[in-house]
Formats: structure tokens, C-alpha cells, sequence
């Protein structure tokens, strides 16, 4: 069984050696845990720096799920630009239900 949506998607450069910094929901609650989350970044950062800035074109792709929930996630798309007229496209996300045969 197969299961389509449609979508956006926004192409991007991005630092691959920045992608470990996570900002989690705990991060923003209190003064101390956001500077705590503020070292950590800084941190990744000077260790992207000192060992060399690689960079990815990122597609950040967004589409509404069955129940009207947002949903983002993004996809690597290597190392050059997509042969795209635009950073911002239409995207198709197939989910395929199937199930895994014991043998």
C-alpha cells in the first residue's frame, strides 16, 4: 500500500560540519539551559572551523500529514547544486506500508 503528499521544498547550502548542533525544546525553557545550549554550539563551531568547513546543498522539505500536522525534514543532496531553475521546488513523498517476509 502506497501513501503520496505533496510538498515544498527549500534547496540550501549548508555547513555539513554544523549539522550535530540540536536545539531541543529543554534548551529553550530556562536562561541556563539555553546558555548551557549556546556553549555547545560554539564549541561545534570553532571544532568546524579548525577542522575545515565542508559544505552539502540541504533540501528542507515540508508537507502537511492525513491528520493536518506539519511535518519538516530535510535531505541531503550532496555536494553540488541540484539541477534546479530554483532553491524553492515541489516535492512528492511516497510512503510505502509493506510487510518484511521472515524466511
Amino acid at each position: 500500500m502506497q501513501v503520496e503528499f505533496s510538498g515544498e521544498a527549500r534547496i540550501q547550502r549548508a555547513m555539513i560540519n554544523l549539522a550535530q548542533v540540536r536545539l531541543s525544546p529543554e534548551d529553550l525553557s530556562n536562561p541556563i539551559s539555553f546558555q548551557l545550549a549556546l556553549s555547545r554550539i560554539y564549541e561545534n563551531l570553532m571544532k568546524a572551523l579548525e577542522g575545515g568547513v565542508r559544505y552539502s546543498y540541504v533540501a528542507e522539505v515540508r508537507f502537511k500529514d492525513s491528520l493536518g500536522n506539519q511535518i519538516v525534514f530535510a535531505v541531503d543532496l550532496g555536494d553540488k547544486m541540484p539541477p534546479m531553475s530554483s532553491d524553492r521546488v515541489k516535492a512528492r513523498i511516497l510512503v510505502e506500508f509493506y510487510e518484511e517476509r521472515e524466511e
